[in-house]
């Protein structure tokens, strides 16, 4: 059952399990997650100490595929598969010291367009990674479909040696069913520190309208952004020249290194060759930053 019912200068509509539709409409979730190393006999093992969470935003149980004192692995799960107007994801993780944590995601993110209200959709996720701890953040990508508007922030903590490998791929609009991001407005922001201080600080407004869209000085049309990050090389100079050396040819990927930050950025058309190349990418710099072949996590391949 949904009621209408008129207040000065708007109408509102609330659905009987307590939802609004109207532009006050607001649906929060949230997840807490804590990570912490305990040793056992002559290992350290990393244990997933802390899950808790409020609206659809889960956890499955924590996997081992790299061996009982590997890295522990945890998919992050939505339910309902994507994020409309009002909703508000809040993502909190926090990786204990001297532990190793990989965190993804079962399947695309979902951005759909907004109501007839326009209202805008959050996601705010912040990762804190303490001294002598590594996180790998690798979602699989997030889809924007055209008239969606929302805001993301991404915010990555890190103490001491803490060292973290991650990425974020954007897609805009739905090319095989000939649906481009024409409409809508997204925000990005990435925030990357150590010890309190910036290395990293971006800002991305993703407008159609905009001349920077289609721009050749700005995206230049690119359907596809994503961005690879890498802190905590030793030897950082190496890892560019084999990045340099054995990823793909081509003019859709750049790599750099500053204040201790390798990015590796690409800017195309294709989901896949994004993907692909990211996972490549891994292949290299996971060794050199951890002392481990990469694994796929099993998600990936159901």
């Amino acid at each position: 059952m949904t009621v209408l019912f008129s207040a000065p200068g708007k109408n509102q509509v609330i659905s009987d399990s307590g939802h609004r539709f109207d532009v006050t409409r607001h649906w929060a979730a949230s997840l807490t997650l804590g990570f912490h190393a305990y040793v056992e006999g002559d290992a350290s093992i990393t244990r997933m100490s802390t899950a808790r969470h409020y609206g659809p935003l889960r956890v499955q149980r924590p996997f081992y595929p790299e061996g009982r004192d590997g890295c522990c692995h945890v998919y992050l799960l939505h339910p309902p598969g994507g994020v409309v107007s009002g909703d508000a994801l809040n993502i909190d993780v926090t990786v204990g010291a001297n532990s190793h944590t990989l965190l993804t995601t079962p399947a695309a993110n979902k951005l759909y367009r907004a109501d007839s209200n326009g209202v805008a959709w959050t996601q705010h996720t912040h990762l804190k990674i303490a001294d002598g701890a590594t996180l790998e953040w690798l979602p699989q990508e997030t889809l924007a479909f055209d008239g969606s508007r929302g805001e993301q922030t991404l915010h990555v903590d890190l103490d001491g040696s803490a060292k973290c490998l991650g990425w974020e791929i954007l897609g805009l609009g739905r090319p095989a069913s000939d649906l481009p991001f024409v409409n809508g407005r997204l925000e990005q922001r990435f925030q990357l520190t150590r010890n309190g201080r910036p290395l990293w600080l971006e800002r991305q407004c993703i407008d159609p309208h905009h001349p920077r869209y289609t721009g050749k000085w700005g995206q230049g049309g690119a359907t596809v952004h994503a961005t690879l990050w890498a802190v905590g090389l030793s030897e950082p100079a190496d890892a560019i020249s084999m990045l340099r050396e054995q990823l793909p040819s081509g003019s859709h990927w750049a790599v750099t290194f500053r204040r201790n930050v390798l990015l590796l950025r690409y800017l195309g058309k294709e989901r896949n060759q994004a993907w692909e190349l990211f996972q490549q990418a891994r292949d290299i710099l996971r060794p050199r930053l951890t002392g481990h072949q990469a694994i796929v996590p099993r998600i990936w391949l159901t």
